[in-house]
């Protein structure tokens, strides 16, 4: 236990002691991290939908990239070779490096959170679990690290090695990439990886159900860590001479890929994979009538009574009924009607670019490539059978259409930039531009209310959101954009 503690302490030491080890294990996360905020800025609490996927960026980059790389760095000076010669077991030196890194990825979790507080993030919901769930995450990614560590044998095969894994968690994995905008087959794929799970079980505790939303994460990735961590103590390499190759035990590497696999196929046969919208429950169909089955006698139906024949009764007189029993009150006015121009100016027009990412409006003489063409013509041609968007109360067909604009921009299609002015035509064919500009304030005014439309593939645009709230806040920016249109604002 001594020698434990004795090169726990002196790896936090040496590690603390070289620059270019602290810039990539806490710089490399805050680069990220103001990234995603730049990204998503906009939205009404920055990061925090975010912070599983930046929170596993950092755990990657410092198990998969720091761990490894010191490792082999250090076999190649001959470092290890020394620490073999003290009378220290070798579980005892694996794990203590295990947790050096560890501690080392907790310091840099912790300062990616605070910096995240301080642009604007909230609190997570529940922070004990949140730290239950990154130690497993970190304990599955060092896992990783060791055995891409047994693998290489030099420094930059653990770059070529890590690169390929973290690149492919980056945008198969789920890190990077959300789920839902990945195709169907994609989405089976990132079931064995292990950064989806990170992902989900972070992101349960940032701004979800706690453990009880993840506790099959945490199942997936304590076994990826037991394998991993098994694979590298039976293969640990004291010596840069000893190549991988041409050494024995090498089908110690099966376990950690068998836990990819297991976690994989389980994953899929709990229907884990598909990401799916939020939908409304289905309306309830109507009893089938009942039937008599082919060949049976049913009962006949019994004869209709004969009616009494008619008595004469003298006509009544003739009298005025009360008003009350004949005439209905008005309905009551919907309260986007009491909306003024007033209201119009105090909405708050800082929204991003017509020409950025987020809320991005073509101007009027921009024409679409070819295949975005076909696409926006389609969305064209059905919008005016589309049922949400023209069926029922006006108010809630306009929020409607305001979604045909915000689905794609929330899951950044090539078509998000021609949809808005498709949108914004339709509406300005359909309603009068008086109550056209009422109801987008209302809906800019309330961003809250209603129901969400977060798939729209019967209008020809493949994909759903993976975040319905995404939408919501995407209908919002186009609801003002429309509205600064409408009011001269902005002019075309």
């Amino acid at each position: 236990m001594n020698g434990l503690l004795i090169h726990l302490r002196t790896s936090l030491r040496l590690h603390f002691r070289n620059r270019m080890a602290l810039l990539y294990g806490y710089l490399f996360p805050l680069i990220f991290l103001v990234a995603f905020w730049v990204l998503y800025r906009y939205e009404k609490v920055p990061l925090l939908r975010h912070m599983g996927e930046l929170l596993t960026v950092s755990v990657l980059g410092g198990a998969c990239f720091g761990l490894p790389t010191t490792l082999v760095s250090e076999r190649e000076r001959g470092v290890w070779r020394r620490y073999r010669l003290a009378p220290v077991p070798t579980w005892a030196v694996v794990t203590s490096t295990a947790i050096a890194r560890y501690l080392i990825i907790l310091t840099a979790g912790l300062l990616q959170l605070g910096v995240a507080l301080a642009m604007g993030m909230t609190l997570p919901e529940h922070p004990l679990d949140l730290w239950l769930a990154f130690t497993a995450v970190s304990f599955a990614f060092i896992g990783l690290g060791l055995v891409i560590a047994t693998l290489a044998d030099n420094v930059p095969a653990v770059q070529a090695l890590g690169q390929c894994i973290f690149l492919s968690m980056l945008i198969i994995g789920g890190v990077a990439v959300r789920l839902a905008s990945l195709p169907e087959w994609a989405q089976h794929v990132s079931a064995f990886f292990p950064g989806r799970y990170a992902v989900e079980a972070l992101q349960a505790c940032v701004n979800g159900r706690g453990f009880m939303g993840m506790r099959f994460s945490l199942l997936a990735l304590t076994l990826t860590g037991v394998a991993g961590c098994l694979a590298g103590a039976k293969l640990f390499r004291w010596d840069a001479q000893q190549r991988f190759l041409t050494r024995g035990g090498k089908i110690w590497v099966l376990p950690a890929l068998a836990a990819w696999i297991a976690v994989g196929l389980l994953a899929e046969s709990r229907g884990r994979i598909a990401v799916a919208a939020d939908a409304e429950p289905a309306p309830a169909k109507p009893a089938p009538a009942v039937t008599a089955p082919a060949g049976s006698n049913p009962t006949p139906p019994a004869p209709a009574p004969v009616p009494a024949p008619p008595v004469a009764t003298p006509p009544a007189p003739l009298t005025t009924p009360p008003a009350s029993a004949t005439l209905k009150p008005p309905p009551p006015e919907p309260p986007w009607m009491k909306v003024t121009l007033k209201d119009a100016d105090a909405l708050d027009y800082n929204v991003p670019p017509d020409n950025g990412i987020v809320s991005p409006f073509a101007p009027p003489d921009e024409e679409p490539d070819e295949f975005v063409k076909d696409q926006v013509d389609t969305v064209r041609n059905r919008l005016a059978s589309w049922p949400p968007g023209t069926d029922g109360d006006d108010l809630r067909c306009v929020r409607n259409l305001l979604y045909v604009a915000a689905v794609p921009d929330a899951i950044q299609l090539p078509v998000e930039r021609y949809l808005p002015r498709v949108v914004y035509q339709f509406l300005l064919d359909s309603y009068p531009k008086e109550k056209l500009t009422k109801m987008l304030i209302w809906i800019a005014q309330h961003p809250m209310e209603g129901t969400i439309i977060d798939d729209v593939t019967d209008l020809g645009i493949e994909g759903a959101a993976g975040d319905p709230m995404v939408v919501r806040e995407r209908a919002y920016l186009y609801a003002i954009k429309m509205v600064a249109r409408l009011t001269g604002r902005v002019e075309e």
